[in-house]
């Protein structure tokens, strides 16, 4: 099951490969700060191993998946659930009662290309991980976090039909706004 493609009408989701590391490598850098090539190849390399070995052991899929346009099988970006491990007791709505202790659940990550941002791509890869988590895996809920200044981060989440929850608490800073959404289904 976690091996398996997920389409969009444009987009293909689908493990990474040995031959994405260049692209991707740039892409993330360019997001979210430089990492020197080594260590994004063994970043990669966990990425690959992970899908294939979590299947095994009948574990929830989690890690990155590249992002494809369908129409020219370019890779643009990624895409997954992710473990989030985090002091969620300090978002009143949540309903978890210690703020200090840190609880699990499901996250959602994705990032794509600058070139290709304002284009739904992000909600078009996001929506298709949600359909998977809640109708494959029967997931209860889905979290996505970030800073209070990533207004496009914000707005994919609201575009995904989740709630926004703001941290009243001004650490930790990737903690700042949640977005959740329930699996109704």
């Amino acid at each position: 099951m976690n091996q398996a493609l997920i389409e969009t009408h444009r987009l293909v989701i689908r493990p990474f490969v040995t031959d994405d590391l260049e692209i991707i490598h740039r892409i993330l850098n360019e997001s979210f700060g430089d990492t020197d090539l080594p260590e994004r190849r063994s970043w990669l390399q966990w990425s690959m191993l992970s899908q294939e070995w979590f299947d095994k052991m009948h574990q929830p899929p989690y890690g990155d998946r590249a992002v494809m346009l369908k129409s020219s099988n370019q890779l643009i970006g990624s895409v997954g659930l992710v473990p989030l491990l985090s002091p969620f007791g300090q978002i009143p709505e949540l309903g978890i009662a210690s703020r200090e202790h840190y609880t699990p659940e499901v996250g959602l990550f994705w990032v794509i290309d600058r070139p290709y941002r304002v284009q739904r791509y992000a909600t078009e890869a996001a929506q298709a991980m949600i359909n998977f988590a809640f109708t494959q895996l029967r997931i209860a809920r889905i979290l996505a976090t970030t800073e209070s200044s990533n207004a496009a981060s914000q707005g994919v989440m609201r575009k995904l039909g989740m709630k926004l929850l703001r941290n009243p608490l001004p650490e930790p800073p990737w903690l700042q706004v949640v977005g959740v959404l329930d699996n109704d289904h």
